[in-house]
Formats: C-alpha cells, structure tokens, sequence
C-alpha cells in the first residue's frame, strides 16, 4: 500500500475575530506562526494560541463545502461548519461536557498552491450552548507561507 507522506510548511497566520452579542462587538487579532498541510481532500492549519490559561493547541480544517475546529489544552472545543446547516460541537469545561452548535452563515476558502502558500478562510456562525445562542462570530484566517532566510 503506497504511503503519501504528509508535507507541513510553515505558515504565518493573521486570526480575526469579531464576537457580536448584545453589546459592542467585540474584536480580538492575533498574529502566529504554525503549519500547513494537505491530507487527502482536506486543508489543514495547526497553530498554537499562548494565553493566560495556558497554551491552546489549534487544528483547523477545511474540506470542500465544510470545516472543523478543534482546539485542545487550556480549552478543548470542537467546533463543525457547514453552510447553512446547524452542526453539533463541543466545548469542555471545569463542570463537565457542554453541547454546542455552530448555525453557519458565511464559509469560503480560497488558497493558491503556486509558489508560495497563502490562503484565506472566511466563516460567520452563530454559536449556540446548550441551547442559547453565545454570539456571532465572525473569523477571518489569513495565511502565507513563512519564508524566512
């Protein structure tokens, strides 16, 4: 059986997101450096977030006409996207495993392979727990291959 073996580039990813929920919206921008890398039909962003709580482990993927989320460490979340559906995820707290939805409005990825890597990933949802809606997210996820000399 012929083993396809998996080739990570380093990336620099720009994160945006703005959280609407009753008040002001709320903007959070993050700079970080990860990897890219292809397995099968799907994408694959890996990135480590570094906060208070501690270092959050990141793994976006994004395969056609849907994406997942999964982030493990300081939160473990996992978070499905497909357009226009409402997707079962998620999220694990000091008291337990609580449900979570994502309602996805806005899901585009758009990426070139020649030369250099560079990519964007657009999505907006609506995340609801346990049966309430939390906010609406609204994500950007730019990214370029990291060519350092």
């Amino acid at each position: 059986m012929p083993t396809t073996e998996v080739q990570f580039i380093p990336v620099k990813i720009h994160l945006t997101t703005t959280i609407f929920f009753q008040e002001e919206p709320e903007k959070y921008e993050l700079t970080l450096f990860g990897s890219h890398y292809r397995k099968k039909d799907a994408v694959f962003l890996k990135y480590d977030e570094i906060q208070e709580e501690g270092t959050i482990n990141t793994i976006v993927k994004l395969s056609g006409e849907e994406a997942l989320i999964l982030r493990k460490g300081a939160v473990t979340m996992r978070l499905p996207f497909r357009l226009k559906e409402k997707m079962n995820g998620s999220y694990d707290s000091p008291y337990g495993t609580l449900a979570l939805s994502t309602k996805t409005k806005k899901l585009s990825h758009t990426y070139t392979e020649e030369g250099i890597i560079e990519g964007e990933v657009q999505l907006a949802y609506s995340m609801i727990m346990q049966g309430t809606t939390v906010g609406t997210y609204d994500m950007r996820i730019e990214y370029k291959e990291d060519i350092r000399e």
